[in-house]
């Protein structure tokens, strides 16, 4: 995540709540295209970026 922001900013600008954001991030629960797609557009990048594993 971007520096400065906190995973409840980004839950806010997704329009979601922060728990279920952090369940995403662990991988306790599969989310759909819509909810990549809010955030993606949260954090101003392409959905297919969340996909990139380094």
């Amino acid at each position: 995540m971007e520096q400065g922001r906190t995973r409840l900013d980004l839950a806010v600008a997704a329009g979601m709540d922060e728990t279920q954001l952090g369940k995403i991030e662990r991988g306790e629960v599969n989310t759909t295209i819509s909810t990549v797609e809010a955030l993606a557009r949260a954090l101003n990048v392409h959905p297919g970026e969340l996909f990139y594993f380094k």
